[in-house]
């Protein structure tokens, strides 16, 4: 499979694994919007190869962001016609959080670990502590919920415990072969303990009981620590990403800039967020 077939395969399962509440389509690019929480989820991102841009297709992509109060945002994953990145310079939108989509293979893992509680849907207790656990803007446990009900495919809701008690959560989604990791997140009074570096080796080998060969995640490319992390346990660079939004509105937060809790705050090795 070439890198723009990989990418685009990735960035289609993304979209059931994270839904949104609404969806518009542009051309070539996917609108998305989920009232401004995520960025993944609040972005027009290509959906086919070579999707080309003009000044009227910005235009009317930032018409439709606007009207449901949201600031345009457009999710650069290398799969767009190499001339839109000239036609968003001139436009005025710059370059916001650059990423990165990793992915590894599953034949080695090992079985989940006995401290390990999975649901296949999230309940009201698992969206509240997970929520309270991002702090922030992801404190929206609520939000959340609404998100995450919306998954149709097959997922693990994961709660893993630390001497009997909720330490850190994260959930799974596996579709087609393939299994998305997302929102990784540790209690803040028990990170450094590698606790995250648990939860991620548990659902990636979920997501082989479950079928998949491979799995994947996104982070922000500044986390360092998070990237040795990920390597460690077999990740690999699958594609670079990034957002574009106007100067302006590049703001940090997650409802200003439609992206969630940075996870590039250099948290302690093994508590990592997979999110972006």
């Amino acid at each position: 499979m070439d890198q723009a077939a990989l990418t685009l395969e990735l960035e289609r399962r993304l979209v059931n694994a994270w839904p949104s509440f609404e969806t518009e389509l542009a051309g070539g690019w996917l609108l998305r919007f989920t009232r401004g929480y995520s960025k993944r989820a609040n972005a027009a991102t290509p959906i086919v190869q070579g999707a080309s841009l003009d000044a009227e297709l910005i235009e009317a992509i930032g018409a439709s962001f606007a009207a449901r109060g949201l600031p345009a945002c457009f999710r650069l994953t290398g799969t767009q016609d190499a001339a839109a990145e000239g036609l968003l310079d001139a436009a005025g939108f710059v370059s916001h959080e650059p990423s990165l989509a990793l992915t590894a293979p599953l034949d080695a893992v090992a079985a989940p670990d006995s401290a390990l509680d999975i649901t296949a849907r999230p309940s009201a207790a698992w969206c509240k502590a997970a929520a309270a656990a991002y702090g922030g803007e992801k404190a929206d446990a609520e939000m959340l919920a609404r998100i995450v009900s919306r998954i149709r495919q097959k997922a693990a809701f994961a709660t893993l415990r630390l001497d009997g008690e909720a330490a850190a959560w994260g959930f799974a989604v596996a579709e087609r072969g393939l299994v998305g990791l997302y929102d990784i997140v540790v209690a803040p009074d028990l990170r450094g303990l590698g606790l995250g570096r648990r939860l991620v080796a548990d659902l990636m080998a979920w997501g082989r009981q479950a079928g998949a060969e491979r799995a994947y995640l996104q982070m922000r490319e500044a986390n360092e620590t998070a990237f040795a992390l990920y390597t460690s346990l077999g990740y690999g660079i699958a594609y670079r990403y990034t957002h574009r939004l106007r100067a302006a509105e590049r703001r940090t937060g997650d409802r200003a800039t439609t992206g969630p809790a940075s996870i590039a705050s250099r948290q302690p090795p093994g508590d990592e967020d997979a999110s972006a």
